[in-house]
C-alpha cells in the first residue's frame, strides 16, 4: 500500500467553498458573476489550480464536476425542498435576522435545523471530494458554519479557514440560538476564522469560551480540542482602482451631470443604495428625509433623495410587505411636498449596471449608508473612492462595519432620526475644505488596502495556520 506524501506542493491548491458558484448558468453557458469577491479570488485560483465548491442557484439541477476559466467548478445539488428549508428557512429566517442584532424576531423550528445540518454535509463530502494532500479549504458565510467540524472529521490535518461575511452577534443574542453549541462547533473546525470587524471577532471569541468551552489563549487565539486556532479581524475591501477609473471617464461624468439635470438640479443631491432587507434602515432613512422637509417646508425643494433599492428575496412575504412599505412612505413624502414636475424623493426599485451605479456616486452630494445593522456595506467604501474630485459627504451607521475603519464620515445612530436628519442638514451645509479634509482621509483609508490585498491577507494567515 502506497501511503500518501505529507509533503505540500509548492503551489497550495486553494478550494473555496461558497454559497454560489462563482458562475451563472445564462442561455445555456456559463457566464463568471460580477462582485468583488469573485474577482478576487478567481485569479489566486488560477494560479493555483483551484477549486470552487457551491450550488449553481438552479433546484435540483445535477451536473458533474466542469472547468471554467482554468478553475474546477464542483457543483453541489440542493432541491426545491433544501432551498426552501435550508436557505429561505435556517439561513435566512433563523441566521440572518439573529446575527442582524434581530431587528427582526429570527425563527427557531426544528424541521429548519435539520436540513440545515444535511445541506452543510452535502458541502462537506462535495469539498472532500476535490481535495488533495496538502490543500488549503476556505470556507465562506453563514449558510457553511457547520462544515468545517464536519471537513475535520474527514481530514484531521486538512488547514481550514472561515470567513464570515455578515456580523457575528454578541453574546446575548447568539445565546437565543437552540443549536448555538452546534454551530460554534461546526466553526471551531477551523484552523483561522476570520470577521468583518474587531467587534465581530470579539463576540465569536466570548461566545466560544463561555458556551462551547474552548480555552482562552490570547485575545486573538482559542484551544478547541487540542488545537490552536487564530481569531482575526479582516475587513473586505472593494476594487478601488476599478471604481476611481470608471469615475473619470468622461462617460461617467456625462451621465451625471444627466442624472442632476434629470433631477431638476437640486442645491442638495442625496443618494441611497441598498438591497431591499430591513438590516437597511431604508425606511427610517425615510423617514429621517421627511423630518428634514417637515422643519423647513419652504426649502424643500433644494433637496432631492434618490433610493435606489435592489430586489432581494421577493418572494418571501416579509420583503414583499417591507417594500410595500417603502413605496407607501416615498408616495406620501411626495405627495405633501412634491411639485409639478419635481419630486422630493426618486425611488428606483431596480438592479444598476455598474457605470449608471457609479454615475450616482458622482453625481451624489451626500451618501447616505445607514443600515441598522451591517457586517461591512462596500457601499460606503464605493463612494469615496468614486469621488474623484475629493469633494462630497458621507454619513454612515455607527451599526455598519465599515464606521470602524471610516471615521471620518459623519457617524450617525440610525435609530436616531432627529439626528439623522440634522446630519444631513449638516452635511448639506458644510464648508468645501471641511469636505475635502473629509473625503480625502476617506480616500486615504479606503486605499490602504483593496479587494486583491485582502485576499492575500486572508490566504497568507490560512497558509502560516
Amino acid at each position: 500500500m502506497v501511503m500518501p506524501s505529507t509533503e505540500r506542493p509548492t503551489v497550495q491548491r486553494i478550494i473555496v467553498v461558497a454559497n454560489r458558484l462563482p458562475v451563472a448558468r445564462v442561455d445555456d453557458e456559463w457566464v463568471m458573476s460580477p462582485g468583488g469577491l469573485v474577482r478576487a479570488l478567481v485569479p489566486v485560483l488560477q494560479n493555483a489550480s483551484g477549486a470552487w465548491v457551491g450550488w449553481t442557484g438552479i433546484p435540483d439541477f445535477d451536473i458533474e464536476p466542469f472547468d471554467h476559466d482554468g478553475i474546477t467548478q464542483r457543483p453541489v445539488l440542493l432541491t426545491e425542498r433544501d432551498v426552501d428549508e435550508f436557505y429561505f428557512g435556517f439561513c435566512n429566517g433563523t441566521l440572518w435576522p439573529l446575527y442582524h442584532d434581530g431587528i427582526v424576531p429570527a425563527e427557531f423550528h426544528r424541521h429548519w435545523w435539520g436540513p440545515y445540518r444535511e445541506v452543510n454535509r452535502k458541502y462537506a463530502e462535495a469539498t472532500n471530494d476535490v481535495l488533495n494532500d496538502g490543500d488549503i479549504a476556505w470556507v465562506q458565510d453563514y449558510q457553511l458554519q457547520l462544515v468545517p467540524e464536519m471537513l475535520r472529521e474527514m481530514r484531521p490535518t486538512l488547514t481550514i479557514g472561515f470567513y464570515l461575511h455578515i456580523p457575528f452577534p454578541p453574546l446575548e443574542i447568539f445565546s437565543r440560538l437552540p443549536w448555538r453549541k452546534q454551530v460554534l462547533e461546526g466553526l471551531l473546525g477551523s484552523d483561522v476564522l476570520a470577521f468583518q470587524t474587531k467587534q465581530s471577532a470579539d463576540n465569536f471569541h466570548r461566545a466560544a469560551r463561555k458556551l462551547a468551552g474552548a480555552e482562552y489563549v490570547g485575545r486573538r487565539d482559542l484551544r478547541w480540542q487540542g488545537r490552536n486556532i487564530h481569531i482575526q479581524p479582516a475587513p473586505i475591501a472593494i476594487d478601488n482602482n476599478e471604481f476611481d477609473t470608471m469615475a473619470r471617464s468622461p462617460a461617467v461624468q456625462l451621465r451625471a451631470r444627466e442624472i442632476r439635470s434629470e433631477m431638476g438640479d437640486p442645491k442638495h443631491l442625496i443618494l441611497g443604495i441598498d438591497r431591499l432587507d430591513y438590516t437597511k434602515g431604508i425606511d427610517a432613512r425615510l423617514k429621517a428625509f421627511s423630518t428634514l422637509l417637515d422643519r423647513s417646508p419652504s426649502r424643500a425643494h433644494r433637496y432631492s433623495l434618490v433610493q435606489i433599492a435592489v430586489p432581494s428575496r421577493e418572494q418571501v412575504p416579509a420583503y414583499q410587505q417591507l417594500r410595500l412599505d417603502i413605496e407607501q412612505m416615498v408616495s406620501r413624502i411626495n405627495g405633501e411636498y412634491g411639485q409639478p414636475g419635481q419630486v422630493p424623493v426618486s425611488y428606483l426599485y431596480r438592479s444598476v449596471p455598474f457605470e449608471e451605479m457609479v454615475a450616482y456616486y458622482v453625481a451624489a452630494d451626500i451618501m447616505l449608508v445607514t443600515p441598522l445593522r451591517d457586517g461591512m456595506n462596500l457601499v460606503a467604501k464605493e463612494y469615496a473612492a468614486s469621488r474623484v474630485d475629493e469633494d462630497g459627504v458621507l454619513i454612515l451607521s455607527e451599526f455598519a462595519g465599515a464606521a470602524e475603519q471610516l471615521t471620518s464620515a459623519i457617524i450617525v445612530n440610525p435609530y436616531d432620526v432627529e439626528a439623522v436628519a440634522a446630519s444631513i442638514h449638516q452635511a448639506a451645509h458644510m464648508e468645501p475644505d471641511e469636505q475635502r479634509k473629509r473625503m480625502r482621509r476617506l480616500r486615504r483609508t479606503v486605499d490602504r488596502a483593496d479587494v486583491f490585498d485582502w485576499a492575500k491577507t486572508c490566504l497568507a494567515m490560512l497558509e502560516d495556520a
